[in-house]
């Protein structure tokens, strides 16, 4: 039991002290992503007030200020919180023989660091997307999944309004999609982190952006803002749209639906109304079947 206590406080401190160290600018600046996070932010909000898709809505639209709480509990508070439990896990896993190479299915390690960015990229990608499959899919999941859905005005800080449930089903897969790649996450790796959160951001943006012919590879907002669709299409009853960075997956796989690209789609899901408006009351959603 002492070693789960150690890993837990070890896990707890460890991000606790980073982000602590970020706010201070005690980290390479690359790598700080609290600042970062703002400062992506602030630009993407500019870029909504000067370019706005939808100029109708307002620049605090509704929910502004209760998705910018997001931002800050999902990306740092929660993160802090939970850093201890997957250290636990972590221990746990390695006492009964389960390492970071024990599903490796290729080995990474001696690949250019450019194709070990772009195969990290690509398959935690397909790994996020799979997953936001299974939020939509059964209804255990989508409960939590629905305060994302409950978004009626879409913008920039849209993306980071989610139920913590939600990271804590991302994590241990993302982390198998490490483990196949022989358990090696590349230094640079918060490049392709960062990258995530900036499509992330747009993805949910007033801007009216398609990527051109890249829309096939690159998830947009256009795209996305069929995913937030009140009304889905009768042979895509659980959802259309799914990708996260990547369209590609739902190309592929017949997800995509873009029937127009005027952005005044109706937002949310039937019953929305019975989302609390409450942050509080939202961290709580959920647990108990409606």
């Amino acid at each position: 039991m002492e070693k789960y206590i150690d890993a837990f406080l070890k896990g707890f401190n460890g991000t606790l002290n980073w982000t602590y160290k970020s706010i201070l600018f005690e980290v390479p600046w690359y790598t700080n992503y609290f600042y970062g996070v703002i400062l992506l932010s602030l630009v993407v909000w500019i870029l909504e007030i000067v370019f706005p898709w939808r100029k109708n809505q307002g620049i605090f639209r509704k929910d502004f200020w209760l998705d910018t709480i997001y931002i800050f509990f999902n990306f740092f508070i929660f993160a802090i919180a939970i850093g201890g439990v997957y250290k636990v896990l972590e221990t746990f896993f390695l006492s009964v023989g389960v390492s970071m190479n024990s599903l490796a299915i290729v080995n990474t390690e001696s690949w250019p660091v450019w194709l070990q960015l772009f195969v990290f990229f690509i398959v935690l990608d397909f790994v996020q997307w799979f997953t936001h499959i299974l939020l939509h899919r059964y209804e255990f999941l989508w409960r939590f999944h629905q305060i994302h859905h409950s978004v009626k005005e879409m913008g920039f800080a849209a993306h980071m309004r989610f139920h913590w449930m939600e990271n804590v089903l991302y994590k241990p897969l993302k982390t198998f999609g490490i483990m196949i790649l022989g358990g090696f996450e590349p230094e640079q790796a918060y490049i392709v982190h960062f990258m995530a959160i900036a499509i992330g951001h747009l993805n949910h943006s007033n801007i009216k952006l398609t990527w051109g012919p890249l829309k096939y590879f690159f998830n947009n907002p256009v795209m996305h803002l069929y995913h937030h669709a009140y009304s889905l299409p009768e042979n895509h009853r659980y959802g259309v749209n799914f990708g996260i960075s990547l369209s590609l997956w739902d190309y592929l796989f017949k997800t995509d639906f873009i029937p127009e690209d005027s952005g005044l789609v109706p937002l949310g899901f039937e019953g929305d109304e019975k989302i609390p408006q409450s942050f509080w009351k939202q961290l709580f959603y959920g647990f108990k079947k409606s």
